[in-house]
């Protein structure tokens, strides 16, 4: 899904900490080239078929024509988030190395582990762009904090990567999408592997149960739907898949941690 940011035409970008405070997360994609810098927690993205298990000091660079989602988190998962457009890019990334950075996509891991010494610099620098008011101003430190992540995530250590079987990337992006009650049986035929391979492969290689995915992918719907203030809670659970009240807050309660009325309450506060 082609992901819209709203920036000012004046600015080259943004930057942003995101935390997991029970917001819908969905596979995206968009026109700027996007970097996340894990500070709290940890948590699992999805890049295609790549699965990485990321934490505290993880640099990620995320191309325009890679579709994303972070998968499962932590509670107490942070992150500072950057974009930067392409004419950003081309003015600033003028030398070999960097002008990889103008690509749609990356054929390498675009996820490494920064020094100690590194992250503690980005969390200042990400931290004081994060409150610039002045365009000229913000523009000139995303510039420096381009092509300087760049630099660092080259001599960056590396994080294990496990390549998903294609069934499996095949069944998480149904359950994603669909929100429709899905058998497992159809699921499977749909994936191209028997139900037993298919239940056992998700559950090794995603980490999470095929249940257990698609009630998070659930909850996910259900709060696109009800943050924008035109569903009941009960009409946004019915529309995102769950087949009654009682079943909705049961899984809602397992997920989120709170009912859905504490959780409205937060919300519409």
């Amino acid at each position: 899904m082609l992901q819209h940011l709203q920036l000012p035409s004046s600015l080259d970008g943004k930057v942003w900490r995101y935390a997991n405070l029970a917001n819908a997360n969905r596979p995206h994609h968009h026109a700027e080239l996007e970097l996340n810098l894990v500070t709290q927690g940890s948590g699992i993205y999805l890049l295609g078929s790549r699965r990485y298990e990321i934490r505290r000091g993880d640099l990620l660079w995320l191309f325009p024509s890679q579709e994303h989602v972070l998968i499962e988190q932590t509670q107490k998962f942070e992150m500072w988030i950057a974009v930067f457009r392409r004419r950003a890019i081309r003015r600033h990334a003028t030398d070999d190395k960097a002008r990889t950075l103008l690509q749609s996509s990356y054929s390498g891991d675009t996820c490494r582990r920064l020094s100690q010494r590194d992250l503690i610099r980005f969390e200042d620098l990400f931290g004081e762009l994060s409150s610039v008011v002045q365009d000229g101003l913000m523009n000139a430190g995303l510039g420096y904090a381009l092509l300087h992540a760049w630099s660092c995530f080259q001599n960056a250590a590396e994080v294990p990567v496990r390549v998903v079987h294609p069934a499996v990337e095949r069944a998480a992006q149904i359950l994603r999408m669909d929100s429709e009650d899905i058998s497992l049986a159809d699921l499977a035929h749909r994936a191209g592997l028997s139900p037993s391979r298919l239940s056992r492969l998700f559950n090794e290689q995603i980490g999470s149960t095929l249940v257990d995915f698609r009630n998070r992918r659930r909850i996910e719907r259900f709060q696109q739907l009800f943050e924008g203030q035109s569903h009941t809670l009960l009409d946004a659970a019915l529309e995102a898949g769950f087949g009654s009240y009682p079943q909705f807050h049961r899984v809602f309660r397992h997920i989120v941690g709170c009912s859905p009325k504490e959780y409205a309450r937060q919300t519409r506060r």
